[in-house]
């Protein structure tokens, strides 16, 4: 798909995310958060969810976990330009709350319209429930408990002609500072695959 049919793809798509009210999640947001980035992005960056400061501004990543994401990016030397971001689900989880199956069902599918008209070389799935998404999504066998998620964090995987590369949500260095060296080990992963030569 050439670029300017995708971007013509992706604003069609983002009034169907914002017009949506498929769960209970359309009543307490202020924002739908709708993907950011260029339409013909190489690499597509997932989330799971907005944050306070998304909601009420409307942008990805500006609130402490964004903090924490642009100065990862800058201490390996990447631009958050590089990437098509977006959420696995699109508004607000009350009180950053877990999400329910029903509401990652619901959603879901809205994220798969992103990855099907970008078409990215590399998904970078952050945190958890991304990446549990992405992985299943693709057939590439997720662990079964959550704690061993963590050892896939900074491995590249290739399933179904995808490259995915999960890595750990920003936001877990807002609640465990001492796993900043060891995360920014992680993301050192990513400049040589966005970055090649």
């Amino acid at each position: 798909m050439k670029t300017g049919k995708k971007q013509k793809a992706i604003e069609r798509l983002n009034k169907h995310v914002t017009a949506c009210q498929k769960c209970r999640l359309s009543f307490t947001r202020k924002n739908v958060l709708c993907g950011e980035g260029k339409a013909d992005a190489l690499f597509l960056l997932v989330a799971l969810s907005p944050g306070k400061e998304e909601n009420f501004q409307n942008k990805m990543f500006i609130g402490p976990s964004g903090h924490v994401l642009d100065k990862l990016f800058k201490t390996v030397g990447i631009l958050r330009e590089s990437f098509y971001m977006t959420n696995l689900i699109k508004c607000m989880l009350p009180k950053n709350r877990r999400p329910k199956m029903d509401e990652i069902d619901s959603c879901s599918h809205f994220l798969d319209e992103e990855i099907s008209i970008i078409g990215p070389q590399l998904i970078v799935s952050l945190g958890y429930y991304a990446t549990r998404y992405i992985l299943t999504k693709y057939h590439a066998d997720p662990p079964p408990a959550k704690k061993d998620f963590t050892n896939l964090y900074g491995h590249l995987i290739f399933s179904e002609n995808q490259k995915i590369l999960p890595l750990p949500h920003p936001a877990s260095l807002l609640y465990n500072p001492s796993f900043e060296s060891e995360t920014i080990e992680k993301y050192k992963k990513l400049p040589p695959l966005l970055y090649p030569g």
